[in-house]
């Protein structure tokens, strides 16, 4: 009994975290529409063949610092199919950094490659189930549906330097044909600002 008592506190928190608090590695997303920092609207269908969607934003310190990578992400692979779109999923009374207009200055400051989305009620952030800024989804497009194929962190060191790089490897099995061997790690950054709600 005290074995079990033991399993259970355990494996409590990876329950807790993988729980269906949004997609999961496998499943199906809905396509989804929203506004890019140019005003026109970006669709999940407009990707045929994949892509990698990333939840960030301008005021994150842990954003920030992958900024550079996610651009490098982009212009490695948007050729091979797998463009990056990325999406600011924080709410803008909490953060006002984060605002639209922040957004593009940040997009032209930083010279971005790939559209940057504003997802103002936060229901594809939910639906995702992303938590954090980074956030990385990469999504595969079999026969006209996107499955998830890796959900977490970029890399194993957001300071710079990392000795395992996930997104990239991800990516590497998928070009390949095949499944990720790594298939989802804890995304490390800011905490999302959702909405509160009464």
């Amino acid at each position: 009994m005290k074995l079990f008592i033991k399993i259970a506190v355990l494996l409590f928190p990876l329950f807790a975290f993988t729980g269906n608090s949004g997609y999961q590695v496998g499943d199906v997303v809905e396509g989804f529409n929203l506004k890019n920092i140019d005003g026109a609207t970006v669709s999940l269908n407009d990707y045929p063949n994949g892509a990698i969607v990333i939840f960030t934003c301008n005021t994150c310190p842990v954003a920030k610092a992958y900024e550079q990578r996610i651009l490098e992400l982009d212009k490695k692979y948007k050729f091979k199919g797998y463009p990056v779109i990325a999406i600011n999923p924080n709410d803008v009374s909490q953060s006002p950094g984060d605002s639209f207009d922040e957004m593009k200055k940040r997009a032209s400051q930083k010279k971005y490659t790939f559209p940057y989305l504003i997802d103002e009620d936060q229901s594809v952030t939910r639906k995702f189930g992303a938590t954090r800024t980074p956030h990385v989804f990469i999504l595969e497009n079999t026969s006209g549906k996107h499955y998830v194929r890796y959900i977490g962190a970029i890399d194993n060191n957001q300071n710079g330097n990392p000795d395992t790089k996930f997104v990239e490897d991800a990516l590497e099995s998928l070009l390949q044909g095949k499944k990720p061997q790594t298939s989802f790690t804890k995304a490390v950054g800011c905490g999302i600002k959702f909405k509160k709600t009464t």
